[in-house]
């Protein structure tokens, strides 16, 4: 492939990939107003054009034009800073994941992948942490009680539940016997989905998941009823708008990575028997692949609406005393497996 057009094709990826994150994440907050409106026996949003399907550009649309307000007291740069870096580690995050297996056009081979580096996980647990940055710098910035009450509670939360999601991976690893995404997609072939050897890895997994995006019943670092909003007390405008984007980012993200590393990815059952052309092979893992997607965005939203909020002191005894000695078993039982029964 000459490399005008590969440069050319990793451009378009990446706009693509960038552009359906940011699509998805957006009607994120339309569904989720929808789920939670059907469990409450409400309509939810229903103005803004037919069954309210406009409200996430109406809402787009008023954060631009409110009123941008930085506190005096605040410090102005890191004030800045903060959500930018919550919003741009999120994004890039799915620079790794295998969205399908490959195009063939015009006698070239495009794969449906931004980047397949040997330590994606890695590079996606790197970017994980580097994440925790901008809420802790956006709370401490504002010089608000609230706000840093939330960024503690935060950065406390992100980095106890990383121990017990990286052991989990751990474990993975030991399984598949490689960091890349691109080759973990590829070994989970037909029903072979790593969900049915590391069933309680994916327990941690997911439950870290829910910890690590701040979601219900793990929201201690924005809880309204007591800590008026958390770490963007202070924040309004496109400013606050990217903190709260960011998570349905991450949740999106989440569950592309759920799905690849446990759910065969974009692998559908049965398609080897369909006779397909390779090209309608991988769109049709691509929908596949979405379809997974969205159903645990729809599980993150139906947890929110069904499960209370955890206490503190609750949600640092789970980590600490349940999920990492969890996962530390697991991780010696998968080694136990694999030393006298892997053949």
């Amino acid at each position: 492939m000459p490399l005008s057009l590969f440069i050319l094709y990793k451009v378009i990826l990446v706009v693509v990939v960038f552009a359906i994150t940011l699509f998805v994440a957006m009607y994120s907050t339309y569904a989720e107003r929808k789920v939670a409106a059907f469990m409450q026996d409400r309509l939810g949003p229903n103005r803004a054009g037919p069954f309210g399907i406009l409200q996430p550009l109406a809402d787009g649309v008023k954060m631009f034009m409110k009123e941008e307000i930085v506190p005096q007291i605040s410090n102005k740069f890191l004030f800045i800073l903060g959500p930018s870096i919550a919003m741009f580690t999120s994004c890039i995050t799915g620079a790794v994941i295998p969205w399908g297996t490959s195009l063939h056009i015009a006698g070239h081979e495009f794969i449906l992948q931004v980047t397949d580096i040997n330590i994606g996980i890695l590079y996606i647990m790197a970017i994980t942490s580097i994440g925790v940055y901008g809420i802790m710098i956006g709370g401490w910035a504002s010089n608000n009680k609230y706000s840093l009450l939330g960024a503690l509670r935060a950065s406390s939360q992100m980095i106890s539940y990383e121990i017990a999601m990286g052991l989990a991976i751990i474990a993975l690893v030991m399984t598949t016997g490689t960091l890349s995404l691109k080759s973990i997609a590829a070994q989970q072939i037909g029903w072979h989905w790593n969900l049915f050897y590391q069933p309680l890895g994916f327990l941690i997994f997911l439950i870290c998941a829910f910890a690590e995006t701040n979601r219900t019943p793990f929201d201690l670092p924005e809880s309204d009823s007591e800590l008026i909003g958390g770490y963007h007390t202070e924040y309004s405008n496109m400013k606050l708008g990217f903190y709260l984007f960011a998570e349905y980012v991450n949740m999106f993200i989440s569950s592309a990575i759920i799905s690849t590393l446990y759910f065969g990815g974009y692998n559908m059952p049965f398609i080897g028997r369909l006779g397909l052309s390779p090209n309608l092979a991988a769109v049709l893992g691509i929908v596949f692949l979405f379809a997974k997607i969205f159903f645990f965005i729809f599980f993150f939203m139906w947890v929110r609406w069904t499960v209370p909020r955890f206490r503190f002191d609750q949600l640092m005894n789970l980590g600490w005393k349940i999920l990492i000695p969890l996962s530390i078993f697991n991780v010696a039982i998968t080694g136990f497996f694999i030393l006298f029964f892997h053949k």
